[in-house]
């Protein structure tokens, strides 16, 4: 079993950046692939960005060249940079742990532990 706590969201102006954190516990977590989404109003949960043990990453065409999703292993923790946001980048975003495909973009459906999720609002 995995838990996983989000933070870092807020309230930015469009070009800013922020950084998301998320704070794992539990076994395995090293081993596991480990990947960010977002759902916005009225819209279903996105995946963002994948990084599996190994540190091989991958992005949706949405965010890439934009975001970028690290770990420390030291530290049990999953991160994702966001920089020259967007107001369309609003919404709730999660962190996800042991996904059962490698596939671009991540897909919830093959994800199996989840955060509870941080706001982030990108104002105009």
């Amino acid at each position: 079993q995995v838990q996983l706590v989000e933070s870092g969201g807020g309230s930015v102006q469009a070009g800013g950046s922020l950084r998301l954190s998320c704070a794992a516990s539990g076994y395995g977590y090293n081993e596991y692939c480990m990947g960010w989404f977002r759902q916005r109003p009225s819209k279903g949960r996105e995946g963002l960005a994948m990084l599996d043990h190994n540190g091989d990453t991958i992005y949706a065409s949405s965010v890439k060249g934009r975001f970028i999703i690290s770990r420390d292993d030291a530290k049990n923790t999953l991160f994702l940079q966001m920089n020259s946001l967007k107001p369309e980048d609003t919404g709730v975003y999660y962190c996800a742990a042991q996904c059962a495909r490698w596939r671009i973009p991540p897909q919830p459906e093959d994800f199996t532990y989840w955060g509870q999720g941080t706001q982030v609002t990108v104002a105009s």
